[in-house]
């Protein structure tokens, strides 16, 4: 089973970022038209016509493409209350995931290190009317994050590609049995790879653009 894994390791390097390239700029276009087709509340239009905005605005830097992005289905299926994440960004990932917290409430605490792309997140989760079920935490997660002390439902990991490895061992010991870990272009992070794939405690598929969303349940 081991061998298996290092082998689906191998094609996920291998095949991830090609196939991911050329298969998001297709997706990014119609995605958000087509889910706010949907919207089912007045509260999940807002939120999708802030994130509709910032796409038509080019303003998508370092955030997931809208068929990565679209995290609630997770979040909410799996009836997280407490979401983790680490890499704010402009806050596209977290208004994706605030649409599995705005009709059954909870929280979402997000680490982001750059104080000019916090900022730019405080006021997109303003506009979509979530910034109350928000905590942004600015400055270095790689230290900020020993602030959490409470369970965690679903974590997601979107930032430094090095640094997941680290973010994972600070972390899973919060994450509850049952929980989910989310990481973004896992392809660019082997050592985080091997660990998600390899560990007892841990199940993991893919799944997103390019295979590049690693989706890891902690196991009961």
């Amino acid at each position: 089973m081991a061998a298996k894994r290092v082998v689906v390791i191998g094609l996920m390097l291998a095949f991830g970022a090609t196939a991911w390239c050329q298969r998001r700029g297709s997706r990014e276009s119609a995605g958000v038209a087509e889910v706010a087709a949907l919207a089912s509340s007045d509260a999940e239009k807002r939120i999708l016509s802030t994130l509709e905005a910032a796409r038509k605005a080019g303003e998508i830097y370092m955030n997931v493409s809208v068929s990565d992005g679209r995290l609630r289905v997770l979040a909410e299926g799996s009836g997280a209350k407490n979401i983790v994440e680490i890499g704010t960004s402009t806050g596209l990932s977290g208004l994706w995931l605030s649409l599995a917290l705005q009709r059954k409430g909870g929280r979402l605490i997000t680490f982001e290190v750059d104080s000019g792309r916090a900022a730019a997140a405080r006021a997109n989760f303003k506009q979509a009317g979530v910034d109350a079920l928000v905590t942004i935490v600015e400055g270095d997660a790689h230290r900020t994050i020993s602030r959490l002390k409470e369970p965690i439902d679903v974590l997601f990991i979107d930032a430094d590609k090095p640094g997941y490895i680290d973010y994972l061992r600070k972390l899973q010991p919060l994450v509850r049995p049952g929980g989910l870990i989310l990481a973004h272009n896992v392809y660019m992070a082997p050592d985080y790879l091997q660990a998600v794939t390899t560990s007892p405690q841990l199940e993991t598929v893919f799944a997103g653009d390019g295979q590049a969303l690693a989706i890891t349940l902690k196991k009961r």
